[in-house]
């Protein structure tokens, strides 16, 4: 996993250059929603990249992590489907589904059985990659999605034009990240980690507690502001020291979110000592967005560290496949 965090400079200009050489047929057919299918690894890029468009697009962005698709699914949507294997059983079954619908599909995969879809039904596809972990290939998926956008003309060319710049800046960055990183896994190490972050950040806070699930094998939870100051800062009375709380903060943020976190920080600071901040870093959203995916990635291995186990072992999610694949 080490290496593969590490080599997210590299996995970047892969990603560009599949998205730039991809041949597309395009037509002249207007869309009246984008919805994006995937479940774990390969569907948090849709809840990333739906918020980091949704001041630019102009039509509902709407996610899928199920077997089933909303009743809006039509002939005038753009269905994105993301499985890194291509064997997801929940997004083939929504595939399925968008298809009878008529929805145009456009596939993001390595392989297996969606590639085979989209090769016999002549749909638009990007292949990336295979034979890594699908929560170590997020890039891929992130990256695909702003070049389909905008090979659509949902977007315009702004965030492919901050993407070139992400290669370099987090380079720049590699020693800062990697020493905060492991000072936030002390932070969290023999703790339940709470990870708050503003709404345009969410994405990132259930990747952030995606990957303290599998690679350092912890359950935490996540909240975003200032929805968690109408309901969960109540439960707080409960709080106690066992808990270690971060706030994913960025120049992005509402100024009165902030001034929510201020508050509440002091609230739960009654509770546990254990408080802290991650801010992110970077000249636009792209490029935070893509600092604190890459931080937090760290954190998750320095987690596994510390605890000694295997970041890359998820038997418990093999074990599950197993089982449903002996009901059909």
């Amino acid at each position: 996993m080490k290496e593969l965090i590490e080599s997210i400079g590299r996995q970047l200009n892969e990603a560009i250059q599949i998205g730039v050489n991809a041949g597309f047929k395009i037509g002249d057919k207007k869309f009246n929603s984008v919805l994006v299918c995937g479940l774990g690894g390969s569907g948090i890029g849709g809840k990333i990249i739906s918020l980091l468009v949704n001041e630019e697009i102009k039509v509902p962005f709407i996610l899928s992590n199920d077997y089933n698709i909303p009743a809006c699914v039509d002939g005038s949507t753009l269905l994105i489907a993301s499985s890194y294997s291509g064997n997801t059983e929940e997004t083939l079954a929504a595939v399925r589904e968008g298809h009878k619908r008529g929805a145009e599909i456009v596939v993001i995969t390595s392989g297996g059985e969606l590639l085979e879809m989209a090769q016999q039904n002549n749909w638009n596809h990007l292949v990336v990659p295979k034979g890594q972990q699908p929560r170590a290939m997020l890039v891929y998926s992130l990256v695909q999605q702003l070049y389909i956008l905008r090979k659509y003309n949902l977007i315009a060319d702004k965030e492919l034009i901050n993407l070139s710049e992400v290669t370099s800046f987090l380079e720049g960055e590699k020693y800062h990240i990697q020493n905060d990183a492991l000072r936030i896994a002390k932070h969290f190490h023999l703790k339940t980690p709470v990870i708050y972050s503003g709404s345009y950040f969410e994405g990132i806070a259930i990747r952030f507690r995606q990957q303290l699930n599998e690679n350092a094998k912890m359950l935490c939870w996540n909240h975003v502001l200032p929805e968690m100051t109408h309901n969960e800062l109540v439960g707080w009375a409960g709080g106690n020291e066992t808990i270690s709380v971060v706030y994913l903060k960025t120049d992005f943020d509402h100024p009165r979110t902030n001034y929510r976190w201020e508050i509440s920080k002091e609230i739960i600071a009654k509770k546990t000592p254990h408080v802290g901040e991650i801010r992110a870093k970077g000249k636009n959203r792209l490029a935070q967005n893509f600092y604190l995916i890459h931080l937090t990635d760290w954190v998750s291995f320095y987690l596994s560290e510390l605890k000694k186990i295997d970041a890359v072992e998820v038997n418990v999610i093999n074990h599950l496949k197993t089982e449903m694949s002996k009901h059909k």
